[in-house]
């Protein structure tokens, strides 16, 4: 890896930028503050750069990714971030289990990218009945960024927007969100030196508000004490000063205002009161009540249990007897790989409820650790498509330590049907384990994340592979398993 320049040449400063011509606003309205907020001052300015590309491109010290609480979102900046940094970055994802809270930060090595430090947050979704606690959140994740960078020593730093456009963000709260908790970061922080805000897309609502937070002169920092709304707080955290407590005549009457009590679903509920109180002050959060962990997933357990004891205690030879589901070795990192084969899966011959006590009874000691499944899917027909009921009451049964423990589910040889039918099952059936799937054309794919020797899979899956790949893969593209 080459050794990144601490601080990167060749970006423009935004003191180097040109002011636009600005509108005479005393002669229409009253300033909204007295004074200018963000004064001008050329330093700060130095330290600042508002750049449209590739962030992986640029020689820093740090840069940021925006990615899930799994470190595995697929978006335009994190993708490109795993392609460039090379298989060695997400094998120490997965190596050391590593996970981020929403408006938290992960610190990984650049791998093969140009720089020492990738910075990993997670960006709150916004839900405008939730606003407050999304503003905040996200203003968390730029601090934290920055202050992490700080700590690492990084006199330069790559930042992204965070927001992507998959949570929901409005453009204008995310710039102004980004560009106010850079401010005063700077205003306070000798370190990192160079801040670069990058954007991959459109970087018209950041130039445009840049004036505002950064003023190139005198005339610019005065022009903003009529177009800036929100100062912010001391480190650029968002102030409402228009929330009050709301008084009601009758508190049991739920008749006024039907439609604000509508609720979310538990998750972006969970997410948003998790964001709120990580916002709150110290003193504040110890006013709160103690945040009671919400489980994963909802199931019986007495359920699984009684389940458990009849796999054990049941004869079950003739689904064992079938062989469409095995253990076969380990993969690299030493995890279990379960093998199943979808060919050999009778649905209109075989016991289903048999089915899910062979399934239990298999699996229950293989997932108290991590383990992989690799499901084959070579040859399959209807014959052995198993009804979505079954599929939805075999996730609702297992515990929650099969999804979080189960690392990556292959399938190979995937078809249309198998591409859409594992869409829209983990779309609205199994978000859980979204990310992790991953479909491979050839079993050579597998290679890649296991030994040869360590995959036993039936003749017919080997010949028919060979007559759609040929003897020899060229090189397989590994970068999506």
């Amino acid at each position: 890896m080459r050794a990144p320049a601490s601080v990167a040449t060749g970006v423009q400063r935004w003191s180097q930028t040109t002011p636009a011509p600005l509108t005479d606003y005393a002669a229409r309205a009253k300033p909204l503050h007295a004074s200018p907020v963000f004064p001008y001052d050329e330093h700060i300015n130095q330290r600042l750069a508002i750049w449209q590309g590739d962030i992986s491109t640029l020689e820093v010290d740090a840069i940021t990714n925006t990615t899930d609480e799994t470190l595995t979102e697929c978006n335009s900046v994190s993708e490109r971030i795993m392609q460039v940094a090379g298989p060695d970055l997400k094998e120490e994802i997965i190596t050391r289990g590593l996970e981020c809270r929403t408006g938290e930060v992960v610190v990984t090595s650049g791998f093969a990218l140009s720089c020492r430090h990738i910075i990993h947050t997670v960006s709150p979704k916004y839900v405008d009945k939730y606003h407050t606690a999304a503003e905040s959140s996200l203003h968390n994740c730029y601090k934290n960024v920055l202050h992490r960078a700080r700590e690492l020593g990084a006199r330069s730093l790559a930042l992204c927007t965070i927001a992507s456009p998959r949570k929901n963000f409005p453009p204008d709260l995310s710039a102004h969100t980004a560009l106010r908790t850079v401010r005063r970061y700077l205003e306070l922080n000798q370190y990192p030196q160079l801040v670069i805000i990058c954007c991959t897309s459109e970087a018209g609502p950041l130039l445009a508000l840049a004036p505002l937070y950064f003023p190139r002169d005198a005339r610019e920092a005065d022009a903003a004490r009529w177009r800036l709304k929100d100062a912010g707080g001391p480190e650029g955290q968002p102030c409402h000063h228009d929330r009050r407590i709301r008084i009601i005549h009758n508190p049991h009457s739920h008749t006024d205002n039907a439609e604000d009590e509508t609720s979310l679903d538990d998750e972006t509920a969970a997410e948003a009161a998790a964001a709120f109180a990580r916002a709150c002050s110290p003193d504040t959060q110890l006013l709160l009540p103690a945040a009671q962990p919400r489980p994963p997933l909802r199931y019986d357990t007495d359920q699984y249990e009684r389940l458990l004891r009849r796999a054990r205690s049941e004869d079950l030879s003739e689904v064992s007897g079938i062989g469409c589901l095995y253990q076969s070795g380990v993969d690299r990192l030493g995890r279990p790989v379960v093998v199943f084969i979808g060919k050999w899966f009778p649905i209109t011959e075989i016991d289903l409820d048999k089915a899910l006590l062979y399934l239990i009874k298999l699996l229950d000691p293989i997932v108290r650790g991590d383990y992989v499944i690799a499901y084959f899917h070579t040859l399959a027909s209807s014959n052995n498509h198993p009804p979505f009921s079954w599929l939805k009451e075999v996730y609702t049964v297992l515990p929650y330590k099969y999804k979080k423990n189960l690392k990556a589910f292959y399938i190979v040889h995937p078809t249309f049907w198998t591409k859409m039918m594992t869409w829209w099952f983990t779309t609205f059936m199994a978000p859980a384990i979204k990310a992790k799937v991953h479909t491979l054309p050839g079993v050579e794919y597998l290679y890649s994340v296991m030994a040869r020797d360590q995959l036993e899979v039936p003749a017919f899956v080997t010949e028919y592979d060979m007559t759609i790949n040929g003897l020899h893969y060229f090189q397989p593209d590994t970068s999506n398993t």
